[in-house]
């Protein structure tokens, strides 16, 4: 398979979707790389790293859509991508379509398959590609609210942990997942005051052992929230329903419970945010202010390390992306039918319910729109088949 890699051109975007270590596996296993020149700069990977495994380096992102039978980006693809891609093409990126109905609409248009890294799941039903960059946004979020206290940018003007004789700031996360964990473990590092909000106990009781005592679990409810606002310094929203959009945790009614400059961080911002008054900023604007609280709302968190990222990320990506283009999508499905949700989009429709509540499309099966067998159908017939052999059915 011919596998292309563009420039991510979504604003301060530096992660890449293939380091030189995926170029090199790729074609050991007989595929061709094509990636735009400069696309590695912003992770500090040069045009000579990835042509020294094998890689074709060329020159526009057109040259690469025009090449490659599978795209791999980072971020979504932006209206000059999208206008780029063909039916025949596999498109394997963050997509976040939830909030995003525009884009959904012209992805369907395309044609293209689209698979997003953020609903493939494991066999626990876990996340593993969203995992790390919600590991690394957690962290950033806890880094970022800090500095967005000091007063000349805004905030209340407090030191996260304090000092001896002067108390620390109170810091809310609502979302025990991977990013209100990391977003805790950072605050409790800074010595903070912390309080972690979730609605699933037996998660609380993990968080409550990892953390060794050193922050406070709290079932989250719309009351215990409100409680708490009044005494809080800074607010992350690390709120994910899988390929939904998040749930609004604080209303605008609710800010005026917080003190004057608290800051509020919304980490599910790709999701449409959790924060009624959340919506979409930059690395190069990123916090707005509204009725006195500050907000800050940064759609690529992880982008402002890409170093970190674009490895943490590929080291998750590439095991997938080499099973897509070894086997084609329909067998990559049947051998890891966890790849099946993270269809979000092919043949012109959407492919993933969430997705298509949330934008308001029609919900067609991977299966319908692709012309394969359900793989956890085939399963339970091949077992009833066996069952039946052996007459037990």
């Amino acid at each position: 398979m011919k596998v292309g890699v563009p420039t991510e051109i979504k604003a301060d975007e530096y992660r890449v979707a293939l380091t030189p270590v995926g170029v090199r596996e790729l074609v050991e296993h007989g595929h061709e790389v094509y990636v735009q020149s400069g696309a590695g700069e912003g992770s500090a990977i040069s045009d000579a790293d990835y042509e020294a495994q094998g890689a074709r380096i060329v020159p526009t992102a057109e040259d690469v859509f025009g090449e490659a039978e599978m795209i791999l980006k980072v971020k979504e693809p932006q209206m000059p991508e999208v206008a780029m891609l063909r039916p025949e093409h596999v498109l394997f990126t963050y997509l976040h379509l939830a909030p995003a109905p525009e884009l959904t609409r012209a992805l369907c248009e395309s044609g293209a398959t689209c698979i997003a890294y953020e609903t493939v799941e494991d066999r626990h039903g876990r996340l593993p590609l969203l995992a790390p960059m919600s590991e690394i946004a957690g962290r950033i979020a806890t880094q970022a609210g800090a500095f967005m206290l000091e007063k000349p940018l805004g905030g209340r003007g407090i030191l996260l942990g304090g000092v001896p004789g002067v108390a620390p700031a109170n810091v809310m996360i609502i979302g025990g997942g991977a990013v209100g964990m990391n977003a805790a473990f950072i605050a409790i590092g800074m010595e903070a005051d912390v309080f972690v909000y979730d609605k699933n106990i037996d998660r609380l009781r993990e968080l409550d052992i990892a953390f060794s005592g050193r922050a406070s679990t709290i079932y989250s409810s719309t009351l215990s929230i409100e409680e708490r606002l009044p005494t809080v310094d800074l607010v992350i929203g690390a709120v994910l329903v899988p390929g939904a959009a998040a749930p609004k945790v604080i209303t605008r009614e609710q800010l005026k419970l917080l003190k004057p400059s608290a800051v509020l961080v919304d980490v599910a911002i790709d999701q449409g945010g959790c924060f009624e008054t959340s919506r979409p900023t930059t690395h190069s604007d990123p916090t707005y202010e509204v009725d006195g609280i500050i907000h800050y709302c940064v759609t690529n968190m992880p982008g402002a390390v890409p170093i970190t990222s674009t490895y943490a990320l590929t080291n998750a990506t590439l095991p997938y992306a080499l099973a897509l283009a070894d086997l084609g999508v329909a067998e990559a499905v049947r051998r890891d039918p966890g790849l099946r949700p993270g269809i979000n989009v092919a043949s012109g429709s959407v492919t993933h319910p969430a997705v298509a509540r949330d934008t308001g499309f029609d919900y067609v099966s991977p299966e319908e729109a692709l012309g394969f067998e359900n793989p956890a159908a085939a399963a339970d017939g091949n077992a009833a088949a066996a069952q039946a052999a052996a007459g037990q059915a």
